[in-house]
Formats: structure tokens, sequence, C-alpha cells
């Protein structure tokens, strides 16, 4: 079979979830190949293996440190050179569209962004997005070059299969555009204990109806008692009620838990384009006409002041 590289997403050798998702995903159109960047590349190699890398490529040049984004595309760029692949897959987030955009401009290729599924096809790799705002479901394939493919968080399993993992030095030239932009300091995000919005495989969100930044520790204990994130729609972040970092929607961040709860909103277009592909969607809302409903697979008509705390006691006592 042919190679398909996957990029690494890890912080300091930790490798992060949705990379081991896009491993699951490479194993169906070819053999998985990973490309590991930056300080504790090689750390990487035991738990890309067990997940089905077949081999590990690894650099740790101090550029992918200090410097944004090219110095990645350099070595994804390398890397394409020395394998000759039936694809590149990497993780959607902010960073890793805009590395796969570069990727695809400078090898000549076609690429495809927030798919959410990925099958074999007899022309190449088929994915399946939601476009127009999750408003319809497509399949595309990329029919020039080589498939560059983003992939969001959450849209496969992550399923152990043992490989060799062998690792091996990725020679990388860097361009001169690569140390265009420095990364002058770092600030470590302050830590809320519960999982990253865009990973979570179950994720509680509050809208308009929370009314206020005082109620928002109502979904904060019904999404601990959970374990899971906690997200707020682009009312609510207006208001000034949850930070941004936590927004759902358009012009916010897009998501695909397995569970969506959604408390308080109304289900406005801009929302739902940022969750509409959840596994399964529950809406609390004590409009029985808000758009929300629509959508959802179970749907609460209540007052969230009543139904939340209820839900949350109920899921503590089961638990304990």
């Amino acid at each position: 079979m042919a190679d398909v590289l996957v990029l690494v997403d890890h912080v300091d050798g930790a490798v992060r979830k949705p990379t081991l998702e896009l491993l699951t995903l490479a194993r169906r159109i070819g053999d998985p190949v990973a490309v590991a960047l930056g300080t504790g590349a090689e750390a990487t190699a035991g738990v890309l293996g067990e997940h089905g890398a077949v081999k590990v490529l690894t650099s740790d040049a101090s550029e992918f440190a200090d410097y944004l984004v090219v110095p990645k595309v350099d070595a994804l760029q390398a890397a394409v050179e020395a394998v000759s692949p039936a694809a590149v897959l990497v993780v959607s987030s902010a960073e890793g569209k805009e590395i796969a955009a570069r990727l695809a401009l400078r090898i000549g290729s076609g690429i495809i962004t927030d798919a959410t599924d990925l099958e074999a096809g007899e022309q190449g790799p088929v994915a399946t997005q939601a476009v127009f705002a999750a408003s319809y479901t497509t399949k595309s394939r990329v029919s020039k070059g080589v498939p560059v493919i983003t992939v969001k968080p959450n849209s496969a399993p992550v399923e152990p299969a043992a490989a060799a993992g062998a690792v091996e030095a990725l020679t990388v030239s860097f361009g001169d555009s690569a140390t265009g932009t420095k990364v002058v300091s770092r600030t470590p995000r302050e830590s809320t204990g519960r999982p990253e919005l865009t990973e979570a495989a179950i994720v509680v969100s509050g809208g308009r109806g929370v009314n206020g930044a005082e109620n928002f520790p109502l979904i904060e204990a019904l999404a601990d008692s959970l374990g899971a994130a906690v997200g707020a729609s682009r009312a609510a972040v207006d208001a000034g009620w949850y930070p941004h970092t936590s927004q759902v929607g358009q012009t916010g961040k897009s998501v695909s838990p397995q569970l969506y709860i959604a408390s308080g909103i109304s289900g406005a277009i801009q929302h739902r384009a940022g969750m509409q592909t959840s596994k399964t969607i529950v809406a609390i809302n004590k409009d029985p006409e808000a758009p929300i409903f629509e959508l959802v697979d179970y749907g609460v008509v209540g007052d969230l002041f009543t139904v939340v705390p209820q839900l949350t006691e109920e899921i503590t006592a089961r638990k304990g």
C-alpha cells in the first residue's frame, strides 16, 4: 500500500488525541507515516507505533519552536518529496489549516479542509465534509497532485494497531521565509481541568438564555459532572459572559463531539455551523419554537435554571 503522511500534533512528545484519530483514518487508505517535529519528536514514536505508524520521520530543529508555521511547511514538503505519499493528513486546527494550505500551494496540489470522514476511492481518497454552514454533506476528492486533507477532531475513533514505528531522521532545508515570524514569548494557558473544546467527546454550551456571567457556573457544573468541555454561543460571548476562546460557531470554534448539549441557545445558523456535525445533540430551551429543536436528537422544553441543576444532580447521583 502507498504511504500516507500524518503531521503529528504533540506537546513535548505527548501526542494529542486528534493525531491518533488521523492514524485510524490513514490506515483506510494506506500505510501511515507520521511526521513529528520539534522538541520531544522522537519520544512520540512509541505511541504512534502502537496506533499504526509504520514509520516516524522526526526533526527537532530549533526553528519549529522559534518561528511560526513556515518551518513545519518546509518539513512537510521535505517529507512529501522523500516519501511520495498517497495523501497528507493534518488536524483541522487554525495552525493545521494554514500549514495544509501553504503545503498544497507549494506542491501544486488540491486541498480539502474540515473533513469529517475519509475512505479509499478508485481515484484517490474520498473525504466527507459538512458545507454551507453544515446544511449539506458532500463527498469530494482531490483531482490534482497529492491530496492534502485536514480532518476535524472527533471524526474517527482511536483504534490501536501495532506497527513498527521505526524512527528515521528527516532532513529539512529551511527557506528564507521560515524565519519571517519569530515567537518572542509564550505564556502557558491557565488550565481549567476540562478537556480542550475542539477535542472533547462531550461539550456543554450556554447561550443567551443563561442570562448572565453569574449563571454560567450552572453550565460548568453540568459539564464537570460529564467530564465535558464548556462552550458558549456568540451572544453569550459578545455579552461578556464567557471568554471568546470558548465560542462555538461560524466565527468561533467548530466542534464535533459525541454529545453536544445546548442550554439556552436558540439555534441561529451562526451557532449551528460550529456544532451541527456533533454525533448526538441535546437542547434545553423554554421556547418550543426555537430553531435548535429542528436539529436535535433529543429536546427538552423547559427552563434551564430548573432542568440543568436537576440533570447535574441526577448524573452525579448515578456516578456515585
